[in-house]
Parts: structure tokens; C-alpha cells; sequence
């Protein structure tokens, strides 16, 4: 099991390292898209806290 993990691993590092050698504005993109999607979430977070406490 351990081992099937490490192979996992390493075939998605591989895989994002190519994909950004490859095209590396679609990468940025695709980070740009992750990181605003962490902010609205921990946005909302904020919100209903917000109103929670209200």
C-alpha cells in the first residue's frame, strides 16, 4: 500500500512538472484559479462567521 502511494506521488509530480515546462502561462492560470477559489471560500468562511456572531 505504502509503495502504490509513493508511486501515485511521484507520477503527479511528474505530471505537473511537464504541464508546466509545457505551458507555463496555463499553469500560472491554473494557480491564479486555485488560490482565488482559496480566497472566496475563506471569504465565506468569514462572512457566516460574521453572522453568526450577530
Amino acid at each position: 500500500m505504502g509503495q502504490a502511494r509513493k508511486i501515485v506521488l511521484y507520477a503527479l509530480a511528474v505530471f505537473v512538472l511537464y504541464t508546466i515546462i509545457t505551458s507555463p502561462a496555463r499553469a500560472a492560470d491554473l494557480v491564479q484559479v486555485g488560490f482565488e477559489g482559496i480566497s472566496s471560500a475563506a471569504q465565506g468562511v468569514g462572512e457566516f462567521m460574521s453572522e453568526l456572531i450577530k
